[in-house]
């Protein structure tokens, strides 16, 4: 079966944006999509080693919720193990987050986490986890800090917000839960962004879970909960601008379920022999990048030439980046046993 459940659908004709808004979301998006698709050239060429679990397809929501809804580098966000692209749209320059995938000294984690797991403290990011829902609990600590800075300690300033991403397979799992209800209770500054893709590795979501629509699951808590079409990047920035204003006023936090797609295997040593053609055809045809491309020339907030200029600009950008991996240093041996405790500073 292509599509079980429909895509809500999100009425265009209430978004207010600018066009320089508008070209930082597609800036955003494109820069995750060349990441990416250089990324598999790289690991097929043996630049890349381990697993690398690719962001194709799913860019509306990194953009959408991180650029389009809130402040990089001030607010929290905390990854899964597909975790290159939320690493862009924080803020963490394509050079470091290349370097980490070739395992390089200049990468983000030093070249020691490698692709599952980006960290960045200069840019809030709180880590990609290679464990299923192993971020959602941390994510709820960063803005149980954020509360107490505030309430307790007096910092007006401490008004940040954090977005916790994870998958439909994560929504299984104990942590999801448990952690639902402590942000419920004490009314965290958090939202949970459910990337939906369908897939939690070779297993569909629908045959995994007794409610497919988790998104519901939040009621439970009493908590904000709300659906929406992942693959339209102004459709997920309204939801996720709510959310995390809802947020940021003490109101608690939200449930986001977005409905997206991943256009490659669940990794690039997956054939990806267990979805059908018909349903990848169903969601290619709604590539989020060509969605907002079409958006923006349509309400005259940009041209076609324009759009490729910047497709030229990232290009430029990513070619950079890769350079810059490969002329990096490798690790010192002599320090194995560094960032393995905190340092004194």
């Amino acid at each position: 079966m292509v599509q079980e459940r429909t895509l809500p659908t999100f009425n265009t004709a209430n978004v207010q944006i600018t066009k320089e808004e508008g070209l930082r979301l597609y800036e955003d998006m494109i820069l995750g999509r060349f990441f990416e698709d250089k990324c598999a050239e790289m690991y097929y060429r043996g630049k890349m080693f381990g697993f690398v679990h690719l962001y194709n397809g799913q860019e509306a929501v990194s953009t959408g919720v991180i650029q389009g809804a809130m402040r990089p580098g001030e607010d929290f966000v905390s990854s899964t193990y597909r975790d290159h692209v939320h690493a862009l749209s924080s803020g963490v320059p394509a050079r470091e987050v290349m370097a980490e995938l070739f395992g390089k000294a200049t990468g983000c984690s030093k070249g020691r986490g490698g692709s599952m797991h980006m960290f960045s403290a200069e840019h809030r990011l709180l880590g990609g986890y290679a464990f299923v829902a192993e971020g959602i609990p941390v994510a709820a600590g960063a803005a149980f800090q954020s509360k107490y800075r505030r309430e307790v300690l007096g910092d007006k300033n401490a008004d940040q917000v954090t977005a916790c991403f994870f998958g439909d397979g994560a929504a299984n799992n104990g942590q999801f839960f448990e952690t639902l209800n402590m942000a419920a209770l004490w009314k965290l500054p958090i939202i949970f962004v459910v990337e939906n893709n369908k897939w939690a590795i070779g297993m569909a979501h629908d045959r995994a879970t007794s409610d497919p629509e988790i998104y519901k699951k939040a009621s439970v808590f009493n908590m904000a909960g709300v659906e929406v079409d992942g693959m339209d990047v102004l459709a997920v920035r309204a939801v996720a601008q709510e959310a995390v204003a809802r947020a940021r006023a003490g109101e608690g936090p939200t449930v986001i379920e977005a409905l997206t797609y991943r256009f490659r295997g669940h990794s690039l040593a997956d054939p990806d022999e267990m979805r059908s053609k018909a349903e990848k055809e169903f969601w290619f045809a709604r590539d989020p990048i060509k969605k907002l491309a079409a958006y923006l020339v349509e309400h005259n907030l940009a041209d076609q030439e324009e759009l490729k200029a910047i497709d030229r600009k990232i290009q430029g950008v990513i070619d950079d980046a890769v350079k810059f991996a490969e002329s990096s240093p490798e690790p010192d041996p002599s320090e194995l046993y560094r960032f393995v405790f905190a340092e004194d500073e």
